[in-house]
Parts: structure tokens; sequence; C-alpha cells
């Protein structure tokens, strides 16, 4: 319990480090967002300094205001899950377009993750339990080559082969917006699939390596322990061996990368969408950097601080419960 209570009072300063440090995101960039927007106003009418100084109090940049109460009145807006409004889409609420956004996200990263993860593992142990045989020799170093490929290296290539050459996937998008609907139906769920169906393959492929190599070198270095010697000389069988005594302990190293994975998540994939033009956050979090659209930007990464510090906490838990040293440690 001590040991929880800790790490609850380590990430809560941690959140509020974030938020600060998000609340000077915009004020130390260069740049002003409101010059920007009133540059895209008077292309069709004259902004009188009155409307540019109620644009600056609505973007919270009001320089009139000494700055500790401009950061006051930016944490009563967050206790409402009011980020401001975007610039990009003005006068559109900015938590109105992540909550388009989001979604696409989220599901494209999350089967991705969840796959690579899962199947990643399932190498690594076979690979280290088959140790020097034919599985080993040519899993290993495909997957070092293929830990050498840059991601968005593979999605320009997957997309000029599949899409471009082939014509089997959509060249980019989310679903074909010209003739379906959005909606709950088997018709947007499969054109859904179909688009997502690349950009989550090469965030597989791309992250399949790292998952396996780990898993791998920690399955190799948990065998020789002695509690895995003994529960061989028990007589015990192998698939018991190989999943409840080496495999539990031997995930532990990736069950932090898995919670900082499904963390980011939330972020997007940013090189992976702007590739495929895919409709998630980090496409978006693209845009806003072109439009200097700063409040937008300055709310994704708050959300994507968030999501890794709440995946991070998740794992700190996790670590309690999959390995009884920790329990054994924190209570000693």
């Amino acid at each position: 319990m001590r040991h929880v209570i800790r790490r609850i009072l380590f990430y809560i300063f941690a959140v509020w480090v974030a938020i600060t440090i998000d609340f000077f995101i915009p004020r130390l960039a260069p740049g002003d967002p409101v010059a920007a927007l009133v540059g895209k106003m008077s292309t069709k009418g004259y902004v009188t300094p009155e409307m540019q100084q109620t644009l600056s109090a609505m973007f919270g940049l009001n320089t009139n205001d000494p700055l500790w109460v401009q950061y006051f009145k930016y944490l009563g807006n967050l206790l409402h899950g009011n980020f401001g409004n975007s610039i990009q889409y003005f006068p559109t609420p900015v938590m109105k377009i992540i909550g388009q956004d989001i979604g696409w996200s989220i599901m494209l990263g999350g089967v991705a993750v969840i796959i690579s993860f899962t199947l990643g593992c399932l190498l690594g142990i076979l690979a280290a339990w088959k140790r020097g045989k034919t599985l080993d020799t040519v899993l290993s170093p495909a997957m070092n080559f293929l830990s050498a490929i840059p991601y968005f290296w593979l999605s320009l290539l997957s997309l000029y082969i599949f899409s471009y050459l082939l014509n089997w996937f959509p060249l980019s998008g989310g679903y074909d917006s010209a003739n379906i609907d959005p909606g709950w139906s088997f018709e947007f769920a499969g054109s859904v699939i179909q688009y997502a169906f690349l950009p989550a393959m090469t965030l597989v492929i791309a992250s399949l390596a790292g998952w396996m190599l780990t898993m791998r070198n920690s399955m190799i270095t948990t065998l020789s322990e002695d509690y895995v010697l003994m529960a061989k000389a028990k007589g015990l069988s192998q698939r018991r061996i190989m999943f409840r005594y080496a495999a539990r302990n031997a995930v532990l190293p990736n069950i932090t990368g898995f919670a900082i994975a499904i963390g980011v998540i939330v972020g997007g994939q940013l090189l992976t969408e702007m590739v495929f033009s895919y409709p998630g956050i980090g496409y978006a979090l693209f845009q806003a950097v072109n439009q200097q659209d700063y409040a937008m930007i300055q709310a994704i990464f708050l959300i994507i601080t968030l999501a890794v510090l709440g995946a991070n906490f998740l794992a700190d838990m996790l670590y309690v419960f999959l390995d009884p040293r920790v329990r054994v440690e924190r209570s000693a």
C-alpha cells in the first residue's frame, strides 16, 4: 500500500508538471496565433483592435493579465474540459475536433499494438526456447534487419506497391466518404477495415521486431534462472515451464514498453497517418503545426502526456501483480 501511495503522489506531481509545461508552450513558441487568425479574417473584412483583443482573451493569450492570472484561468478551463477554440477551424472548440479524430487513432493504433505485442512475444518465446535451431537462426537475423527499416519508409513502400501499383487498397483517407455515410452498418465497417488495413499492417511489421527481440533476450536470461532449472528437474511439462515459469517473468520488460505504446496510441502514429492521410489525431497535429493552431497543439500534447503517464501508472501496478519480488522489496 505504501508503494501504491508513493506512485500515486509521484504521478500527481508529474501531471502537474505536464500541465504547467503545456501552459507555457504557446507563450514561448514563435509567432502569434491571434495575428495568424487576424490575417485570415482580414482578407474577408476589416478587423478592429477591439476584435483582436477579444480574440486574444478567447484563446487565453490576453497579455493584459499577469502571467499567474493567466495560469489559474488556464487551470480553471482544464477542470471544465475547456481547451479553447481552434484557430484552423475557428470558432469550433478544440475538444470537438479531437473527439472526432482520436477514435480513428485509437482504433488503428490499438489493433496494431495488440497484434504486434502478442505476436512478437510469442515469436520471442519460441525463438529463445529453440535457441540455435532453424527457427531462431532464421527469425532473429530477419527481425534484426526489419528493425533497421524506418517505419515511415515502410509506409511509403507499402503505399506505393499495394495502393498505387496493385490498386488493392485506397491511397488515403479513413473510409469511402464519397459513397458511404458514417454509421453503424456493415458497409461502413467494411470500408473502415479496408482503409485501415494497410497502415495497420505497416505499424505491426515495423514494431514486431522490437517486441520479438526484447522477449527473446529476456527469455534466454530467464531460462538460466534457478527456479526454471528446478521446474525442469521436477519433470514438469515443457509447455508449463515455458509459459508459467519462464515467459511470465521474461515478459516483464515488455510490459513497460506495451504500456508506453498504449499511451502513445492516444497521440496517434504521426508519420504513418501523414503518409496515408489517415484522419487520426496525429494527422490533426501535423495540420495544426502547419496552420499555427497553438490551441490544438497544446491540447494534443497534454492529452498525449496524460495518456502516457496513465499507461505507465497501470504498468507499475501490473508489475506489483506479476512480479512477487516487487511486493517483497516494497514491503521490506
